[in-house]
């Protein structure tokens, strides 16, 4: 695993940290630096931003909720959120609470506009802007559907802001609330938090680095873009040890029944030129991909400006592993060797104890 984190830091990565959590022990492996003109190590650790990761941690809770019964996946955004889906031809009488949570729905993805000038300057411009999430949707419903639902798959963050307005909807709390009372206190995670707007990482992190032209020089993006890095679909923190366990935990069984965890990893499959491994399908909140050595694993990952980062799990939570990258080029071709450096980490990583 070493030998992995050392290959995927010779792409061209600042920092990589990784670890593997088995029911013989737990693994890491650390390579490159915390923070650049530095000598000093990744944390072993750390406080990570988990982005999308955030994700599987709200379909939980919808999940939970559809244990009991105060929601169905065939509900329809418009039951529970009336007139919030509407104009330039979406419609929420249409979507169900299903489709949101796979990216079946066909909204349009709102991260575009909040961010419609790639480069460092917006970066720096708008990185202290924060939005409600009802103005996100609203920024979501000016454009036309991608498609009509269930008729195709695209990841929209779109989908999980709605899913965080309905659990307040449904519950009459937040879903930062609920995250905290039916996942994070059970099993005892007291490094992982929903810091919302707060743009600060509890130390020891590492600091994340965002080239934003080709051949143009790193930026620190440590502190997060708050337009898309505040909400359901991807504000979370926290430590790999606590991410491991909270994969184990729920492909282990121990936070949905058997039915809501099977619906959860009933899946369809992923469009070949969407950037995921070939095989690649999507659950409600959680992917499952084809491993080498046979079989498959469930997880997430997630990503903002300077960090990538992946949590896997195999489908009975036996071997679950965890890695962050910290920086992000500008080049695709670069982007696309680190991109085949963290899968192979990950496969061999989860194959070694097949």
């Amino acid at each position: 695993m070493q030998h992995d984190a050392d290959l995927l830091r010779d792409t061209g990565v600042t920092g990589v940290s990784v670890r593997l959590t088995t029911p013989g022990g737990t693994v890491t492996a650390r390579s490159g630096v915390s923070e650049l003109g530095s000598s000093r190590p990744v944390p072993e650790n750390g406080y990570l931003r988990l982005g999308s990761i955030t994700k599987t941690y709200v379909a939980t809770v919808m999940l939970q909720l559809v244990d009991e019964k105060r929601l169905t996946l065939d509900r329809t955004v418009e039951q529970v959120l009336p007139g919030v889906v509407t104009g330039a031809g979406n419609d929420g009488r249409s979507i169900t609470i299903r489709d949101l949570l796979q990216h079946t729905s066909g909204l349009y993805d709102y991260t575009a506009d909040v961010f419609p000038d790639p480069g460092a300057r917006t970066y720096y411009a708008n990185r202290w802007q924060a939005y409600r999430p009802a103005q996100l949707v609203a920024m979501a419903m000016r454009h036309e559907p991608e498609f009509p639902p269930r008729t195709d798959w695209a990841y929209s963050n779109t989908n999980y802001v709605l899913a965080g307005m309905i659990i307040e909807k449904v519950t009459g709390h937040t879903w930062e609330h609920q995250v905290h009372d039916r996942i994070l206190r059970p099993l005892g995670l007291r490094r992982t938090a929903t810091p919302g707007t707060s743009p600060h990482l509890p130390h020891p992190h590492a600091s994340n680095y965002q080239q934003f032209t080709v051949d143009g020089p790193l930026f620190d993006t440590t502190i997060p873009y708050r337009p898309f890095d505040s909400g359901a679909d991807g504000s979370m923190t926290g430590t790999a040890d606590e991410v491991n366990d909270f994969f184990t935990a729920l492909a282990g069984g121990r936070l949905l029944t058997p039915a809501a965890l099977a619906a959860m990893r009933t899946a369809v499959p992923v469009p070949q030129d969407s950037g995921h491994p070939a095989g690649t399908r999507d659950g409600l909140g959680l992917f499952f991909t084809p491993l080498s050595c046979g079989g498959g694993y469930l997880g997430h990952g997630g990503s903002g400006f300077g960090y990538v980062i992946r949590a896997a799990t195999t489908t009975d939570g036996r071997r679950t592993v965890t890695v962050s990258a910290h920086s992000r080029p500008a080049d695709p071709q670069t982007a696309a060797r680190q991109e085949d450096a963290l899968r192979s980490l990950i496969d061999n990583a989860l194959c070694r104890g097949a």
